[in-house]
């Protein structure tokens, strides 16, 4: 199946994806705010630059969109494959998720705790507090 844009169209669109300060990103900052800890944003000296890191406690946390990091929950409705180019996306986002597993490795091996909270998660955001809380409220190391 061919492409629905014109190049132009389809690179203007594919460069309004941001990276970082993505709105679940920004509604897990919020949230951990509120919650009274206090964190540091995307460590590039930690392996996968995670979006929330925990100096003291030894800890990162990393908000990660279903699509882009391939979320494996059946039930996620987010992680849905394209329809379109599957021989350029799938290698994309495979790679993506196997990079995500060999960063997650790295920070375990380097003594760091690491939790990931998915897009489609947040909307629950109770059930997403509760996991956040019990992950960080471990005494400090």
């Amino acid at each position: 199946m061919a492409d629905t844009l014109t190049k132009a169209a389809r690179s203007e669109r594919m460069s309004r994806v941001k990276a970082k300060d993505t709105k679940p990103e920004m509604t897990v900052r919020k949230l951990v705010h509120s919650l009274g800890y206090r964190y540091r944003l995307h460590r590039r000296d930690i392996p996968g630059n995670p979006d929330m890191v925990f100096p003291s406690r030894k800890k990162v946390l990393f908000i990660h969109g279903c699509f882009w990091h391939r979320h494996g929950d059946s039930k996620c409705l987010l992680a849905r494959l394209p329809k379109s180019r599957l021989d350029f996306w799938l290698p994309k986002l495979e790679r993506n998720a196997e990079r995500d597993g060999q960063n997650l490795e790295m920070l375990s091996q380097a003594g760091w705790d690491s939790l990931v909270v998915w897009e489609c998660e947040l909307r629950d955001i109770d059930a997403v507090k509760r996991k956040v809380m019990g992950f960080l409220c471990d005494e400090v190391n």
